[in-house]
């Protein structure tokens, strides 16, 4: 080891202070849910409305992740994500099911137990190997809790990109797949075309099967290419939030407004901001 290298991470000591932060968390929370003078907003609270400030939170620290590193924007994020683990917690020690404590030491077993080659004395020479060995222990898993069926467990809360990918990942482990990204491209253009047929009639619930089956083709092709399509499109999401505010500045230094300037006026303007990018 070099001289300047970091010494390495005293882990009783980290897991010391880590334990005396979780206590103080847990007293805070127990403290915001206490009946006795505790905050009115969070004891009316429940698991069914707490769990979309869950999902928000998640996706924040994605967001913090992709937005690039700043380690105090993510500290703070991951701190308001644990907020809801302590959150969903707490009202379920109030109904007696678990605490916090329950959670944590349950999620380390698990690691145990699908590491064992790192706490046992089995021996895995690779990611992939690993990869296949985890999916072998969720496996196993979901047939104790009597989860059958090949896309048996994947959670219906993710996001409706994330699962489609999911749920097509789990069908293609049994050879339930498009065989390259061509032929989804070309199953992407059929789903486009009955798509189009359906505009003149303009039912609603065609409609939205059609571009249902659009989309769904589309997490399949991400797939197919090695991509995260929830990735793929908040990329696209900042391109276009950077493109437009361009827009609007390039129509502000003219003296004009998006809305008074028309469509001509900002596709032009458009134009100009890719061409600026491009060089």
């Amino acid at each position: 080891m070099s001289d300047d290298a970091p010494d390495p991470p005293d882990a009783p000591a980290a897991a010391e202070r880590a334990g005396a932060a979780t206590e103080a968390l847990v007293a805070v929370m127990a403290r915001l849910r206490d009946p006795a003078g505790g905050c009115p907003w969070d004891l009316a609270q429940d698991f069914a409305s707490i769990a979309p400030y869950t999902v928000e939170e998640a996706h924040e620290v994605a967001d913090a992740i992709r937005r690039g590193p700043d380690p105090a924007t993510l500290q703070d994020e991951l701190g308001d994500l644990l907020l809801q683990v302590a959150y969903h917690a707490r009202m379920a020690e109030e109904r007696g099911w678990f605490a916090f404590g329950d959670v944590a030491r349950g999620i380390a077993a698990k690691m145990i137990r699908r590491h064992p080659h790192v706490f046992g004395d089995a021996t895995i020479s690779d990611a992939e190997a690993q990869t296949a060995a985890w999916e072998a222990q969720k496996q196993a898993e979901r047939a104790r809790r009597a989860e059958t069926g090949v896309l048996a467990g994947v959670a219906e809360g993710l996001p409706a990109l994330t699962r489609a990918t999911k749920l097509t990942a789990r069908a293609a482990r049994v050879g339930f797949d498009w065989p390259d990204a061509a032929a989804v491209l070309d199953k992407l253009e059929e789903e486009a075309r009955e798509l189009r047929a359906e505009l003149p009639a303009a039912a609603p619930a065609r409609l939205a099967d059609e571009l249902g089956d659009l989309l769904f083709v589309m997490a399949n092709l991400a797939r197919k290419l090695g991509l995260d399509a929830e990735a793929a499109l908040a990329a696209a999401n900042a391109k276009f939030e950077r493109r437009f505010a361009a827009v609007e500045a390039r129509l502000a230094a003219e003296g004009r407004a998006p809305a008074d300037a028309g469509l001509e006026a900002m596709e032009a303007a458009w134009q100009a901001v890719k061409r600026g990018e491009a060089r």
